[in-house]
């Protein structure tokens, strides 16, 4: 049995603990490792991006969505999700 990776977090100043399980919880991580530069789907890829994101803006996030242009032979737009909310996490249990 592989164990999920699960993240123990609060939204700053007074927000109550929870836990972001599985792809969940990794979006989490990679969202609060970037920063305010964010992340997309093309730098960080990821199944369901738009999916991790309305879970944790159900968890009380706040998660900005900025589509930007992209060329190349397939061209049109992707998005860019930027974490607003300043995030504590308190423990991470990886697999």
């Amino acid at each position: 049995m592989t164990k999920r990776l699960e993240v123990q977090f609060r939204v700053e100043p007074d927000g109550v603990w929870q836990k972001a399980k599985g792809r969940d919880a990794w979006a989490l991580i990679s969202l609060v490792a970037a920063g305010k530069r964010g992340v997309t789907p093309i730098d960080t890829p990821g199944p369901r991006w738009s999916g991790y994101v309305f879970n944790l803006r159900r968890m009380g996030l706040i998660i900005e969505t900025i589509h930007e242009a992209h060329s190349g032979p397939f061209p049109g737009t992707h998005a860019r999700y930027v974490l607003h909310s300043a995030v504590s996490v308190l423990e991470r249990a990886d697999a």
